[in-house]
């Protein structure tokens, strides 16, 4: 089992409220709708653990990935494009970061 997870804040002119509306209406049952995907989730930072200083990132996604091989022809397809596309109009400089257990 495969993981990525995407560290990221929002571009300086999008707006946290109509981001999370796409979030959970759009890019959230898509993706869990992915025959590769066990599951996919996106979370809000709230600070970081024993100080009142903000997270670094704003949003964190997390997809849990049965066959990464799959993923990649799945991503490749029309709607994980426009997808994509509009997760860009929201992102700023997104560090996905490839995980597996050990």
């Amino acid at each position: 089992m495969k993981n990525i997870v995407v560290l990221f804040n929002l571009k300086a002119d999008a707006d946290p409220e109509t981001y999370e509306i796409w979030a959970n209406s759009t890019d959230l049952p898509i993706v869990n709708n992915l025959a590769s995907i066990d599951k996919f989730e996106v979370f809000k930072a709230t600070g970081l653990l024993g100080s009142d200083a903000p997270a670094p990132y704003q949003y964190v996604e997390w997809l849990c990935i049965n066959d990464f091989d799959k993923f990649g022809v799945e991503v490749g397809a029309d709607t994980m494009k426009k997808v994509a596309a509009e997760f860009q109009t929201f992102a700023d400089s997104p560090m996905f970061i490839t995980l597996e257990n050990i």
